[in-house]
């Protein structure tokens, strides 16, 4: 596998519901082409110049060494870390992405700091391991279909559906915290499904992240586009306010001028992942 190094790790994240955040690694194999926002974004900053090579992900190999520094500069500000909004930590086909990523979370949990994580792939049994891995992790997976068939098509190279929710509930029954995004959640006209059984097959889970499919033109195509994302988005709140989980709707899902409107969504739901309860350091 292919390495990098690079002089900084940690950084603020943009995204909504995020704090800090790690890419330790740059491509992914999972194949995604919603489109991926991810490779939009690194091709637009000629991190990567084609999907090709976006495919064959490249390891920064001195991870662990840049956050020993950055950890001491900026633990106090930081109430979490998520891996990773720019990559998948625990994406198929490469154990050592894997390994560092475990090994990433064992440095931040021994430095009193929250880990929150999200795949496409499969958890590894070493995190049950409540001795290395604190409690409080957040441990996700992004789930927008039960069809293997639109898998194929739109994320060729991720965990099947099935062995990637059994994943995540090892996890679950283990006493972790588990959560689920489904985003980018994709329009009829692109797969005819029940988002209700989608919900159902993850009931166990503490919180839900919803989200339309941007960059996809058949999305618009789709002619009641609009009254369907806040339709699903209902459905979403109401599950989720029947089985005591906590959720977020990603900004630009429910629209304002659609005849369908979700009523009474004027929650603040982006700080679910947010704490005042520090990690404590774990020590060997």
């Amino acid at each position: 596998m292919d390495k990098i190094i690079r002089k900084s790790l940690l950084y603020k994240s943009g995204v909504e519901y995020g704090d800090y955040t790690i890419n330790h690694v740059i491509g992914c194999s999972h194949g995604c082409n919603f489109p991926c926002y991810a490779f939009m974004l690194s091709k637009r900053f000629g991190r990567v110049k084609s999907y090709e090579e976006w495919l064959k992900p490249k390891i920064v190999s001195n991870s662990l060494e840049i956050l020993d520094k950055e950890i001491l500069k900026l633990k106090d500000k930081i109430s979490f870390v998520h891996l990773s909004f720019m990559t998948d930590p625990f994406m198929m086909g490469h154990p050592e992405v894997a390994k560092l990523s475990l090994d990433i979370i064992e440095k931040l949990n021994r430095n009193g700091i929250k880990v929150t994580t999200l795949t496409k792939g499969l958890y590894p049994d070493a995190l049950l391991n409540k001795t290395n891995y604190d409690i409080d992790n957040e441990y996700g997976i992004t789930l927008v279909s039960l069809d293997e068939n639109f898998k194929k098509l739109y994320e060729s190279y991720s965990s099947n559906y099935k062995d990637r929710i059994e994943s995540l509930k090892k996890l679950h029954n283990a006493g972790f915290k588990t959560w689920v995004s489904i985003e980018p959640y994709p329009t009829p006209n692109i797969v005819n499904q029940d988002l209700k059984d989608i919900l159902n097959e993850i009931s166990f889970v503490d919180k839900i992240v919803f989200g339309r499919l941007n960059y996809n033109k058949k999305v618009s195509e789709y002619l009641w586009y609009k009254e369907f994302y806040n339709y699903c988005s209902d459905i979403v709140i109401k599950f989720c306010e029947q089985h005591n989980i906590m959720y977020h709707i990603k900004d630009g899902t429910i629209t304002g001028d659609a005849p369908y409107i979700v009523a009474g969504y004027k929650k603040d739901t982006c700080e679910l992942f947010f704490t005042n309860k520090k990690v404590v350091s774990i020590k060997h």
